[in-house]
């Protein structure tokens, strides 16, 4: 068996500047939310503004995470495993052993419309993706049989990196 250093043998990154829109929307939620709880008159009484403010807080809060979570994702490749990790923090974070992937597969063209949005997709006919913009992808067919695909930047050259681990894992 081949021995590899230490460290990733494969990085990419994708992302969505659309995004940042939303998470302004986001933030205009929360200004606002903040604003009525600050300022208002009162004249109607308290639950009405309670229930505003906090569905506007609620709003923007769940917004901001939901953009900020999936502005981009980066995705790493080393002798062991793929690490996909989202957004700034980096979770969502999903990690698949290489013994685990049967095959991979460069799709040129993944769209949201195919998922039904962006962000950590699942559906039962597809499998699992973590989808931030269209372009290209790669899908990688797990040992049972499904399916978990990732738009990033340079997915022709990851999909090299992992069959080659694939097939050295193989021997």
């Amino acid at each position: 068996m081949t021995v590899h250093p230490p460290g990733p043998l494969w990085t990419g990154r994708a992302s969505n500047r659309v995004q940042w829109l939303l998470a302004v929307a986001g933030a205009a939620c929360l200004a606002l939310g903040i604003e009525l709880a600050v300022d208002y008159a009162w004249t109607s009484g308290i639950a009405p503004l309670l229930m505003a403010v906090i569905g506007c807080l609620a709003a923007g809060l769940l917004i901001l995470y939901g953009t900020l979570a999936f502005v981009h994702v980066s995705v790493t490749v080393d002798a062991e495993a793929v690490e996909v990790r989202c957004g700034y923090v980096g979770v969502p974070r999903r990690r698949i052993p290489l013994d685990e992937v049967t095959s991979a597969e460069f799709l040129p063209k993944v769209t949201p419309q195919h998922w039904g949005g962006w962000g950590y997709r699942w559906r039962p006919d597809k499998g699992t993706a973590v989808i931030v913009r269209r372009g290209e992808g790669l899908e990688l067919r797990l040992g049972d049989g499904k399916l978990f695909t990732v738009t990033v930047d340079d997915a022709e050259n990851a999909v090299r990196v992992i069959r080659a681990h694939l097939r050295t894992l193989a021997r």
